[in-house]
C-alpha cells in the first residue's frame, strides 16, 4: 500500500500537468487510505504537497507571462486569511464526536472525510460538464468585489477543511467575477491555490508533528510528476482526458462515502 500510495503522489503531478488542474482532489484519499493516515494530519500534508506542486506551476506560468498579478492578490488575501483561520482555530475547536443521527455518531474524522468526499463530487460535476464559452483576451479586466470577499472566504474554509486547492471554485471565480480569460484564469489560479494551500500549511506547524522526510519524498514524485505531466500534453490533448479524470473522481466520491457510512 505505501509503494501504491507513492505512484499516485507521481500520478497526482501528472494529471496537474496534462490537465491543469484537478488531481490535488487524489492527496486526502490516497494519504488516508492508501498510507493510513489520520483525515486530520492528511488534510495538512495535503496543503503542503498541493501548495508546492502548485507553486512550481506557478512560477513556470509567471516566467510565460500568463498569471495576473493584481487579480491573484484580489482573490487570495481573504482565502489566504481564512484558510489559515480554519486550520489554526476552526479545526482544532472542532469536538470528537460532531453529532448523531438515530445510531449513527458522526465523528470529527467521518465527518471530514464525509465533507471531502462532497467536495470530490462537485468537483467531478465541474470536470465532467462541458466548458462554457471562454471569454476573449481582449475583454476588459473587471472585479465584482463583494462575491470576489465571499467567494474567496469560501474557498479558503473549503481549502482548510479538505485540504485540496480548490481550483474547481476558483477558476469559474475568476471568469465570472474578474472577467479573466480562461487560460489567464487557469494560470493564475495555481499562484492563489498555491499561496493560500502553504499558508493554511502554516496553521498546522504550530498544531501538530511533522514528518519532514515523509512530506518531502511524496512532495518531490508529485512535483516531478507535473514534469511528466507537461511533457506528455505535447502528445496527449489534456482537455479530453479532463472529463475522463472526472468520472474517475466521481466514482471515487462516491465510494467514499459507502466506504465511511457502511
Amino acid at each position: 500500500m505505501d509503494i501504491l500510495g507513492y505512484i499516485g503522489s507521481l500520478v497526482i503531478g501528472i494529471v496537474l500537468g496534462l490537465i491543469g488542474g484537478g488531481g490535488s482532489i487524489l492527496t486526502v484519499p490516497l494519504l488516508v487510505y492508501a498510507l493510513a493516515l489520520h483525515p486530520v494530519i492528511a488534510t495538512a500534508y495535503s496543503l503542503f504537497i498541493v501548495g508546492t506542486t502548485a507553486l512550481v506551476g506557478a512560477v513556470r506560468n509567471m516566467v510565460a507571462g500568463k498569471v495576473d498579478y493584481k487579480t491573484a492578490v484580489i482573490f487570495a488575501i481573504p482565502a489566504l486569511i481564512a484558510v489559515y483561520a480554519t486550520r489554526a482555530f476552526l479545526l482544532p475547536a472542532l469536538p470528537d464526536v460532531l453529532f448523531t443521527i438515530s445510531d449513527v455518531i458522526i465523528t470529527k474524522e467521518l465527518g471530514i472525510m464525509l465533507f471531502f468526499s462532497i467536495i470530490m463530487l462537485l468537483a467531478a460535476v465541474s470536470m465532467i460538464k462541458p466548458q462554457t464559452k471562454a471569454i476573449e483576451d481582449s475583454t476588459p479586466i473587471t472585479y465584482n468585489y463583494p462575491l470576489i470577499l465571499v467567494e474567496g472566504i469560501l474557498v479558503g474554509i473549503i481549502t482548510g477543511i479538505v485540504g485540496a486547492g480548490g481550483g474547481f471554485l476558483i477558476i469559474p471565480a475568476l471568469v465570472l467575477l474578474a472577467k479573466l480569460p480562461m487560460k489567464k484564469a487557469v494560470a493564475t489560479s495555481l499562484l492563489i491555490i498555491a499561496i493560500k494551500s502553504l499558508i493554511g500549511f502554516i496553521g498546522d506547524v504550530q498544531q501538530m508533528d511533522i514528518d519532514w522526510g515523509f512530506l518531502s519524498l511524496f512532495t518531490s514524485l508529485s512535483v516531478c510528476g507535473i514534469f511528466i505531466g507537461i511533457w506528455l500534453n505535447k502528445f496527449i490533448d489534456g482537455g479530453k482526458l479532463k472529463a475522463a479524470f472526472g468520472w474517475m473522481v466521481l466514482f471515487m466520491g462516491i465510494y467514499i462515502i459507502y466506504k465511511e457510512l457502511f
